[in-house]
Formats: structure tokens, sequence, C-alpha cells
């Protein structure tokens, strides 16, 4: 005999459709195998929905301790990992359902009362993605943090910095760590914009039909994540390059390397290369919400396989990220080796903007010195004065000190800049922000 709250059938829909559902639609329609994920926040949410309930007069108090106590044993079965999942459960909301009833018996359908599972499953992914964010949030700040103190430590390093990956100016290896701290930044002020939105409760909404069919926060969710990610990646590659054999500046901790099964002397950054792969793993669900008419639809159900991966795939990537920052080793020397007089060919065209020489016509002539050098088989320092002069005789003198990098880094003394001063301030910015940020 059918129960007074519960469907005939196997299912919650059982009393509308008979027969079998096909094994294959069975295996297409579940989604237990994500949203087990979900079970402990649905039971939170279902201990305060029968609060609600018994405000509002639809459960009596002795109702409302049955439910309870029969949520907490289930909460308990949970931590334990014994809650038993059945073939016959479509979800995780199916699975407490029947489970709370095996406990307290047909009250427990009465806690169904006037909600949905379209309301449980967006009201259990918005409580999931708000804890995921605080902890996501507390990795994120954790490796910034850990630039900012690499890039105190090491602040009398200089390096050559690039554009299209060709040698440009000299800066400091702070100044780029700091780069990507910066980014970083705006990605853990974003999470923390997007965690406001999240935090909105469903059940007792301005318009019902858009409380269930509403994934604006798992798309702005996942969008952060996609430039977050792209962040990651661009570190990634900078310190894949940067390990090479070709370029030497840094050397990865074995912890976060692997080996060739064939060539012996190699050690590979699979940890970077894992973190720059994973980015194209986040911009899934924005397919398929395109086209959705109003309300609820089954298509829906790809929101928490989408969110749940990206919120594993982002918490291990930003510990990962952190401890390969931490760990890694500068080549200090093999850094300033890399550094030529070429790269201050700027600085040799920003003293004719000094000597009054309009800085469009200082690059032209600085180029000829560049093409004269490149031609005499020299480097630009060592262009004779009499080289010099024939290009422009503003160029004559002494420009001896225009070739020393740390004079070069030294001039860039304005907010953002790559001298000393300016990355101290850079990095007593960041401490700060940190600090408002975890207040």
């Amino acid at each position: 005999k059918a129960s007074s709250f519960f469907p005939q059938g196997d299912k919650l829909y059982g009393g509308r459709l008979t027969g079998s559902l096909d094994p294959i639609m069975e295996k297409l329609n579940s989604s237990i195998e994500v949203d087990h994920r979900l079970a402990e926040v649905d039971v939170r949410s279902s201990i305060a929905y029968a609060k609600a309930l018994e405000k509002a007069g639809i459960l009596s108090k002795a109702e409302v301790e049955k439910i309870i106590s029969g949520l907490e044993k289930i909460s308990e079965e949970i931590s334990k990992g014994t809650l038993v999942i059945t073939k016959t459960d479509e979800d995780i909301h199916t699975t407490i359902e029947r489970r709370l009833k095996e406990l307290i018996g047909d009250v427990a359908g009465k806690l169904h009362t006037g909600r949905s599972r379209n309301d449980q499953v967006v009201t259990d992914l918005r409580l999931l993605m708000k804890s995921s964010i605080t902890v996501l949030s507390g990795h994120l700040q954790q490796l910034i943090r850990t630039l900012v103190e690499r890039a105190s430590a090491e602040i009398e390093v200089i390096l050559p910095g690039y554009t299209h990956l060709q040698r440009a100016q000299p800066i400091r290896w702070s100044h780029l760590l700091l780069s990507h701290a910066v980014a970083l930044t705006r990605d853990s002020e974003r999470l923390s914009e997007v965690k406001k939105r999240i935090d909105v409760l469903p059940l007792g909404s301005i318009n019902s039909i858009d409380a269930v069919s509403d994934r604006d926060f798992a798309v702005e969710f996942l969008s952060t994540s996609s430039l977050l990610m792209i962040h990651l990646s661009k570190l990634a590659e900078d310190l894949i390059l940067f390990a090479t054999k070709e370029f030497g500046f840094i050397t990865l901790s074995d912890a976060f390397c692997t080996g060739s099964s064939l060539m012996p002397q190699k050690k590979n950054p699979d940890s970077l290369e894992l973190i720059r792969s994973k980015t194209g793993r986040t911009i899934g669900l924005l397919v398929v919400l395109k086209g959705l008419p109003s309300a609820y639809n089954k298509d829906l159900q790809e929101d928490k396989e989408a969110v749940i991966d990206v919120i594993d795939t982002l918490s291990a990537v930003l510990q990962v990220t952190t401890g390969v920052i931490s760990t890694l080793q500068i080549n200090k020397e093999t850094m300033e080796k890399a550094l030529s007089p070429d790269m201050l060919a700027t600085d040799l065209a920003n003293l004719l903007v000094r000597k009054g020489m309009p800085f469009r016509q200082a690059h032209t002539a600085v180029g000829k010195a560049v093409h004269l050098a490149e031609t005499k088989g020299v480097t630009l320092n060592h262009l004779s004065p009499e080289d010099l002069k024939s290009i422009t005789p503003m160029l004559g003198g002494d420009i001896s000190q225009v070739f020393n990098q740390q004079s070069s880094v030294e001039q860039y003394t304005s907010p953002g800049g790559t001298a000393k001063s300016s990355v101290s301030t850079q990095i007593e910015q960041l401490k700060e922000l940190l600090k408002k940020q975890k207040d």
C-alpha cells in the first residue's frame, strides 16, 4: 500500500508514470555520482526548512523534533560514510528523503510540503558554493601572500623583462612576481562579489520561476574562475619557460616535477603544465544555458557537475601553485648573465630625450645604432664615439653611464615601476590589501 505522503512506484514521481525507466535513460537521468557532494548541505537546508514549516503552522513541534532527529542521524551517516545510496536513488535528495522515511516513517513526507526538488537543488548548490568560495578565497590569499613574501625577500634580483618572448628591458624579479600577485587580487575581489550574489535564499524569493531557473550565480562563479585560471596559466607558463635549460632562471622542487620513462636526465614541470591545461574546463556551463526557456529544465542538472569540478580543480591548482612558488629556487647568476647591453637601448633613447630630442626621433636614432652594432658584430656599448656621432651629434660625449643594469631599473621610480623604492611600495600596498581582504 502506498504511503499517504509518498507516490506509488520507486520514484518520487511514480504515481503518474507506469512501467520501469529504460536502464540507459536511468543512467543518463541520474546525477547521484555528482550531487552526493550536496548531501550535508541538503540535510542542513532541510533542518532549516522543517523549522520554517513549524513556524508556518504546518508541522507540529513533535513532528519537527522527529524530522530533525532523523536528519541529524543521516548527517552522522554522511560523516561516517555509511549512508547507503541505492540503485533507485535518482539523486541525493531522493536518497535523503528515502532514508528519512526509513528512520522516522511517514512523517518524513511532510518535509516536502511546499518545496520541490528544483527548490532543493538550487538552495543546496548555493550553500555548497558559498562555503567552497570561502575555502578557495583562503587558498588564493595564501598564494598571493607567498608571491609577496618571495618578492620582498628577493627584491635585489634583476633579470631580463620580455615582450613577445624577446628580451626587452631589465626588471626586478620581484616586479614580475608582483605583476601576478596584483592580477590575483582582482580575482580575490571578484570571488567576494560572487559570494554576495550566491548568498540569496531561493526558498521565499522575489519570483518563484526565476528562483529555480536562475543559474546566473553559477555562470558568474565559472566566469570568475575562468579569469583566475587564465592568470594562473600565465604564471605557470612563465615558470615553465624559466625552468627550461634554455633559460635556466629557476629550478623547480622535485616535489612538483616528474621524470621521463625513457630519458633519465629529464625533469618535467608537470605541476605547471597541469595548471596551464585546466583552464579550459571552466567554460562549459555557458553553452548549456544558451537557448533554455523559462523555469526549470533538465539541462540545468549539468550545473552541479560543472561547478563542483571547477571547485575541486581550483582548490588543487591554487594549493599546487603555492607549493611551486614557495619551493622553487632562483638562479640569480644565470638571470644576471642573461642581461645584455642591447636591452638598454631604450635607456639610450631616454638619454637623447633628456637632451631635448623628441622621443620618436630618439627611437629612430638608437634603432640605427643597434643596426650598426649588429652589422659590426659588436654590442651596442662597444660602438666607437665616431660611430655614435655619425648617427647624431647628440650621442657624443660619455654615455657609459647608460649601460648599467642597476642604474637602469632604478630610474623607474614612478608608481608601479621596477625601481626598488617603487617595488617596495607595491609590496606594502599588497600586504595592506591582503589584510583588508582577510578582515
